[in-house]
């Protein structure tokens, strides 16, 4: 649906700034894709280009086919229509109330009053706040005020939601919530869904595929499954031991002092449940000792990741096992 070729945008000045080298990417339609960068990565000019609040400097955009790189007045306003936008700091209107907020871009549209009226009926009601139309922004939560923010940008009914740090301002509660929503608007209205973060645990619950940016580079992308379980840049690496709290010294200090052949076996879906360890132990008579693991959830699908060390028995049997059993095994060092 969305297109990127070769897209990079600088900025003026007296020494002149490449925040964005030339990226290479798609979306499709119906995805939730997900960008992910340190500060300065180029993450947030990447996500404005895609409505042109950013110009790129060369490159083409787009959407459904169709260049609208240089998109420009009314074919500009009718693209915007259909890019709705929510942000970190919610952007909202204090001066109205909850209900104002979400008829602005309504109001804008000429939409008549009638349908206006019902229209914002219906988006309060699919974000919870139906009891709050009436309030102030002030008189809200952080999650509440999100909220708005995610009705007004569905209110010109748009097929793509952009997402900028949408919940980095949340605390981990509001922030799961404020996710599940976003699922749910994909799933349900088959929203395209991009999203900006600098915290992999997000993508890992909401994002089907993702790119990373590092100083403005895209040095890794593809489904989340791939990139959070076997990451392949030192970017991603350490976007994945923050997500999962692992301190990396720490990790190699455990690994330095294992005996035997360490490996990491990665389990998805109805494998990460089943009684393989043991059975391999007993098959090769190898013994193991569990240096690192986690089991958890990629969107809706479960996996497991242990790092193990092997000794005695056939291990090169146990390493063929675990293979045929469809685990993923790979040797550290």
């Amino acid at each position: 649906m969305i297109e990127l070729q070769g897209v990079y945008k600088d900025y003026a000045g007296a020494a002149p700034v490449r925040a964005l080298h030339p990226v290479d990417l798609s979306i499709g339609r119906g995805e939730v894709f997900g960008v992910i960068g340190h500060s300065g990565a180029g993450k947030s000019t990447l996500l404005r280009t895609l409505n042109l609040l950013e110009r790129p400097s060369g490159g083409r955009l787009l959407i459904e086919g169709r260049d609208v790189t240089s998109a420009d007045g009314d074919d500009l306003r009718a693209l915007r229509r259909r890019i709705g936008m929510i942000f970190q700091h919610f952007n909202l209107l204090s001066s109205k109330t909850v209900a104002q907020n979400v008829a602005f871009p309504l109001k804008l549209a000429g939409t008549p009053r009638a349908d206006l009226e019902r229209r914002v009926h219906e988006l309060l009601g699919r974000v919870g706040l139906q009891a709050h139309a009436d309030k102030y922004p002030a008189q809200l939560s952080g999650g509440q005020k999100q909220r708005v923010g995610i009705a007004r940008a569905l209110a010109n009914r748009p097929d793509v939601l952009l997402c900028d740090e949408a919940t980095s301002a949340l605390d981990p509660e509001t922030t799961a919530s404020v996710l599940q929503l976003l699922g749910e608007l994909n799933r349900e209205l088959g929203l395209t869904i991009v999203l900006i973060t600098h915290e992999m645990e997000v993508i890992r619950r909401v994002c089907d595929r993702v790119a990373v940016l590092d100083a403005g580079w895209l040095v890794e992308s593809g489904t989340v499954a791939d990139v959070f379980l076997h990451p392949q840049h030192a970017t991603t690496r350490r976007f994945v031991l923050e997500a999962e709290h692992v301190d990396e010294r720490e990790l190699r200090a455990d690994l330095a002092r294992a005996s035997g052949r360490v490996v990491r076996l990665t389990f998805r879906g109805e494998a990460t449940y089943a009684p393989l360890l043991g059975r391999v132990a007993r098959a090769t008579g190898v013994d193991y000792n569990i240096l690192a693991g986690r089991i958890d959830r990629i969107k809706d699908t479960p996996y497991g990741q242990l790092t193990i060390a092997l000794s005695g028995g056939d291990i090169a049997q146990a390493v063929r096992a675990f293979a045929e059993a469809g685990v993923r095994v790979e040797d550290v060092t």
